[in-house]
């Protein structure tokens, strides 16, 4: 299979590359680099590709929709697994135009391409922050999402608009995961994992917000890759079951679905923070901070639809998932 891989030399798109390339599948790579955070890392992440069979890589921004359309049409992907986006909560509030080109316009350009070129089935990156100011925990696929606490939440929703418009229109199918806050080896730097590993290690205090009463729902990297390419094989069809008088939005008369791909198991802040100075044998020193602009205080999976439709449970304790990050940090930076 020929699977087109958005933001491949990204957290997610790297690890979900090497794992179509290890099962024998022709992986395309697409990044535009950009410096949101440490280019070095990402440059790390595509030298690991890069040489291995069945791997080509092509710098392109999203946005760019001559371009796009161009490598649509002479690259030919057979399916498409679209990770790039611009994230981070915090920096939607700084710099919200780039939220709009790779989020927007940038998604809008993937669709096109997979609507003129027969793509079989688009895999598309969500958030978990859709559920905003939702307080129904856990939070399930079925509930409304009508309330983004930040920008970046907002465009991941029109995301989702926007392709069950192409699913019903021109029976695109297309598949939308919700991730929960997803960490492990080859991590990014603004994740809360990294910048604490990073700090305790140079005796620099970590920021804790909402003065460490936050709870995610940590999801180690194995378990999201194992969740995209599974559903990146089941190719979405219409919902027999789904009605227009009572809709679900997790699913369509049209090609379309939706899931969460959580631990399904929340992790408190100060839990994780003492799963790290296990892990290192240091104890942090704490700045204990109020919550910041776009936060919400809890995220918790509901998953029961990835089980029953894809037949997959993400499990990694976060004491296994730290040690292993922490392994990987110390080498990479060798530390």
């Amino acid at each position: 299979m020929r699977f087109l891989v958005t933001g491949a030399a990204g957290f997610i798109g790297y690890h979900t590359a090497q794992k179509l390339l290890a099962r024998g599948d022709e992986v395309i790579g697409l990044d535009n680099l950009n410096p949101y955070y440490d280019v070095r890392l990402k440059e790390a992440r595509l030298a690991r590709l890069e040489g291995r069979p069945g791997f080509s890589f092509v710098k392109i921004g999203l946005e760019d929709r001559d371009r796009m359309a161009s490598f649509f049409s002479e690259r030919r992907p057979e399916r498409v697994i679209h990770l790039a986006a611009q994230a981070g909560v915090r920096y939607s509030l700084e710099n919200p135009n780039a939220y709009i080109d790779s989020n927007l316009t940038g998604f809008a350009t993937i669709l096109e391409g997979c609507r003129h070129s027969g793509i079989e089935h688009l895999v598309f990156a969500s958030s978990s922050s859709v559920y905003g100011a939702n307080q129904s925990l856990p939070f399930r696929v079925e509930h409304n999402v009508d309330h983004p606490l930040s920008l970046y939440a907002a465009t991941k929703k029109a995301n989702e608009l926007m392709a069950h418009t192409y699913a019903h229109l021109y029976r695109l199918p297309v598949t939308g995961l919700r991730f929960f806050t997803v960490y492990g080896p080859w991590g990014r730097p603004d994740m809360a994992l990294f910048r604490f590993v990073a700090a305790i290690l140079e005796d620099r205090p970590i920021d804790i917000y909402n003065h460490g009463h936050h709870a995610r729902d940590f999801t180690y990297i194995d378990d999201v890759v194992e969740g995209v390419v599974r559903t990146a094989d089941r190719i979405a069809e219409p919902d027999p079951a789904w009605s227009g008088l009572k809709p679900n939005p997790a699913s369509s008369s049209a090609p379309y679905r939706l899931y969460n791909i959580g631990n399904n198991k929340p992790v408190e802040l100060m839990h994780l923070v003492g799963c790290i100075e296990r892990t290192l044998g240091k104890e942090a020193k704490k700045n204990f901070l109020p919550m910041q602009a776009g936060d919400v205080e809890r995220t918790f999976a509901d998953v029961d639809r990835l089980i029953d439709d894809i037949g997959f449970r993400p499990a990694t304790p976060i004491e296994t998932g730290v040690e292993r990050f922490v392994a990987w940090y110390r080498d990479f930076y060798k530390r």
